[in-house]
């Protein structure tokens, strides 16, 4: 039973991570809010790890650290993937790979679980794909290169629960906080390679900005006029202009993400890494959910019906 709830509160709280993070994309851009996060969660992790006691090693430094590193290419995966699109796809494939690759490692490396948990994991399965469903007016077939990215983040995702569970029970938060050491020196080191590069290329400040932020930044969602640099420099006016919330956003979406690593930690030393894994594949629940109460937007009936289907899957899980 326990297991359930931290498998649901961590897909909550990594919701409101991708929630909080797709606010402060507008106003800077992915790839500052991926770096920002990391590096708060960096530091989250280690004011924890002063409170839960746990023992360095050098196994748990290795296990955090390789996680630390696919982590960093599934993210990088799956913005490029959503970027193709189309997301009403793509996002629940990600997602539900995710899912099955730890519950088929857990499966293969013969682990017992009751009955009733078979037909419950079928049934959250089905939930993570229509929770993650993004209905979209003329939407168009994927590309091979889409779903390849997609599945492979999704698969990358879901080693991270294996990578995880790898790691000594007496650890406490060290290889959580590998893991963000890692992410936090990859994002940072790219974004300063991008920017090296822009000014090897003679590109002016504003340009330089408009590189780092790719398709998923501030100027994604301008209109600002074509040619003569017009969109460069709107771009650059926005993100100065939504730099500061910006930064507070990104920062709050570190704190939540390691906090639901923290929470998906906790439930896989707790209990059954299938159950973690396919419970928290559900986080686009928290999404919808904050942006519904939040954003007013609207949820979609196939969306609702994913939301009953992953409470009824949670139900059986815990009677299993």
């Amino acid at each position: 039973m326990l297991t359930v709830v931290l498998g649901l509160a961590g897909a909550l709280v990594y919701g409101a991570a991708d929630f909080v993070g797709g606010l402060a994309a507008r106003r800077i851009s992915a790839l500052r809010v991926t770096a920002l996060g990391a590096v708060s969660g960096v530091v989250l992790l280690i004011a924890g790890a002063l409170v839960i006691p746990g023992r360095w090693s050098a196994e748990a430094l290795l296990w955090g650290g390789i996680s630390g590193l696919t982590g960093a290419v599934a993210i990088a995966l799956l913005y490029a993937c959503l970027a193709i699109g189309p997301m009403s796809i793509l996002s629940p494939l990600t997602a539900v790979t995710s899912a099955i690759v730890p519950l088929t490692w857990g499966l293969a490396i013969g682990s017992e679980l009751g009955a009733l948990a078979y037909p419950a994991f079928a049934l959250a399965l089905v939930a993570v794909v229509l929770v993650g469903f993004v209905p979209s007016e003329g939407a168009v077939r994927p590309t091979a290169r889409g779903l390849i990215m997609a599945t492979i983040s999704g698969t990358l995702i879901g080693a991270f629960y294996i990578l995880m569970e790898q790691t000594p029970d007496d650890s406490g938060l060290v290889p959580l906080i590998a893991n963000r050491a890692v992410n936090a020196t990859l994002m940072v080191t790219v974004i300063v390679l991008l920017a090296i590069v822009a000014g090897q290329r003679g590109m002016a400040a504003d340009a330089r900005l408009a590189v780092l932020d790719g398709a998923h930044g501030a100027p994604h969602a301008l209109e600002g006029p074509r040619g003569s640099g017009g969109a460069v420099r709107a771009s650059a006016a926005a993100l100065r202009g939504g730099w500061r919330g910006g930064i507070a956003l990104g920062l709050l979406c570190g704190v939540l993400d390691a906090g639901a690593n923290v929470i998906a930690l906790v439930g896989l030393r707790l209990g059954d890494l299938e159950v973690v894994s396919v419970l928290t594949a559900l986080y686009p629940a928290g999404t919808i959910l904050l942006a519904a109460l939040v954003l007013r937007e609207r949820i979609a009936r196939l969306q609702w019906v994913g939301l009953v289907l992953a409470l009824a899957a949670s139900a059986m899980l815990a009677l299993a």
